[in-house]
């Protein structure tokens, strides 16, 4: 199938991001042998930092397969930003629906037209202390087993350094100027799943498989050896609560008439949120 063309609203928004992005970064790009010339496909993708999206999207640009991203549908709502993810034909997700299947079906819809469309499977940005891929979730591997399109990994590092996730402000650090590097993989052979029920196991095997090519580009990026196992923020969770109630349960049976402890603090990077919206987050849907 044809490609989607570049249109008016991507190349503004290129005249807009590009200029700033040449001047304050550095480059270093890689991989780009990888993204098919022709045909719809899926990128995997890193988060680590709120200006990588602007990083990746930079370099996708260039190869000449515009990306459609995943977003919340909180942002096509109203003004300039609204604006510019409709007409860049950015693909809306809404929360509230629990059918994951009828949540992407837009793209299923892309690809199936032969266009590009990237996923965050981590689904925010990465608590891992050390920045490297967390679990992911089912998403593109849903999208992946629907449409049977190539997934590339495409890894990324160097905007966590300029805005670090979770800052409790968000300042760019500028100085000294950094490196923002991408680096695309080979497709991730997911043959082997073809033709399966798409169960739980199957999802999770997948989506395993794919964090895994990313976090071995990312590997090569870093010139470092990664964890064994992604950090899984539900089970940091859950872990703390457990040390919270058995403190609480401690304090209580030494007669120090503290009915409440705080959690130990947590080993990941704080979010910028409330903690009851921290929570919500880590039980989000596999499939969101």
């Amino acid at each position: 199938m044809s490609r989607r063309r570049i249109g008016f609203w991507y190349r503004l928004a290129a005249v807009i991001c590009k200029p700033p992005l040449l001047v304050l970064f550095k480059r270093d790009w890689r991989g780009m042998e990888h993204i098919p010339i022709d045909g719809g496909f899926i990128t995997a993708v890193n988060h680590n930092s709120y200006l990588d999206p602007l990083s990746y999207a930079h370099y996708q640009y260039n190869t000449g397969r515009v990306p459609r991203f995943l977003a919340k549908a909180g942002l096509f709502k109203s003004g300039f930003v609204g604006v510019m993810m409709r007409g860049t034909g950015q693909i809306p997700v809404y929360r509230e629906t629990t059918d994951a299947a009828t949540a992407f079906r837009a793209a299923v819809n892309a690809i199936e037209k032969g266009e590009c469309v990237a996923f965050y499977p981590e689904g925010t940005l990465t608590r891992d202390p050390k920045m490297w891929p967390m679990q992911g979730k089912t998403g593109a591997a849903r999208v992946a087993l629907l449409t049977q399109a190539p997934v590339i990994p495409v890894a990324q590092w160097g905007a966590n350094e300029a805005m670090p996730p979770y800052a409790k402000e968000k300042k760019l650090q500028l100085l000294p100027r950094k490196t923002l590097r991408v680096q695309a993989g080979p497709p991730v052979d997911l043959s082997e799943f073809y033709g399966k029920e798409p169960t739980a196991e199957v999802l999770r095997a997948v989506t395993e498989k794919i964090m895994a090519a990313i976090t071995a580009e990312l590997a090569g990026i870093r010139g470092e050896t990664a964890p064994a196992e992604p950090f899984d923020y539900r089970k940091q969770i859950a872990r703390e609560r457990r040390a919270a109630r058995e403190a609480a349960r401690a304090a209580a049976a030494a007669g120090t008439g503290d009915a409440v402890l705080e959690p130990a603090e947590s080993t990941a990077p704080a979010a910028p949120t409330q903690q009851a919206r921290s929570n919500r987050q880590a039980q989000e849907d596999e499939g969101k």
